[in-house]
């Protein structure tokens, strides 16, 4: 399984791939590729929603994943912010369904708890875990490629678990 991970962002939206290797005696998760779009902040917002929706979509069709997890929406308490969010994940959303791919989303407890084992686990404390669980030399950054990946790990280890409750 491929799963290509989304951390959708107003300056900065992480997408990471993350793929199941099962060749193996134990099975174990690799990460495929990773990275951040950069958004300028002195651009309009329709431009720099253009320029996630480019970039995502190339990545996915560069990429080629069975499915692309996304973090579901969390309630902030500036309200602008979250709409500038909305915007952006609703580009995320948009560009995993013109290519064909179909999208699981995750509550941030939820991925936190499946990566970390505690579902308010700081940034750093995330990080640590995804290189820790992927088997990579250093931190994945940027910080929201990170958490792009552990929303991956997260699908992988939800469908893992519901795969094993159906046989």
């Amino acid at each position: 399984m491929r799963v290509f991970g989304i951390d959708c962002g107003t300056e900065i939206t992480g997408f990471g791939v993350v793929e199941t290797d099962e060749s193996g005696r134990m099975a174990r998760l690799v990460c495929q590729g990773m990275g951040g779009i950069r958004l300028a902040k002195n651009k309009p917002l329709p431009e720099r929603l253009a320029q996630v929706y480019r970039e995502l979509t190339n990545e996915i069709e560069r990429c080629r994943p069975d499915v692309v997890a996304v973090e579901e929406v969390f309630y902030s308490v500036n309200a602008k912010s979250a709409l500038k969010l909305g915007q952006v994940r609703g580009v995320a959303l948009l560009a995993a369904a013109c290519a064909g791919v179909p999208v699981a989303e995750y509550a941030p407890l939820k991925i936190k708890s499946s990566v970390v084992g505690y579902g308010l686990a700081k940034k750093e404390q995330v990080q640590f875990m995804v290189a820790r669980l992927l088997e990579l030399k250093e931190l994945p950054e940027p910080a929201d490629a990170a958490d792009a990946l552990a929303i991956a790990i997260c699908h992988i280890h939800t469908a893992q678990t519901l795969a094993g409750m159906t046989r």
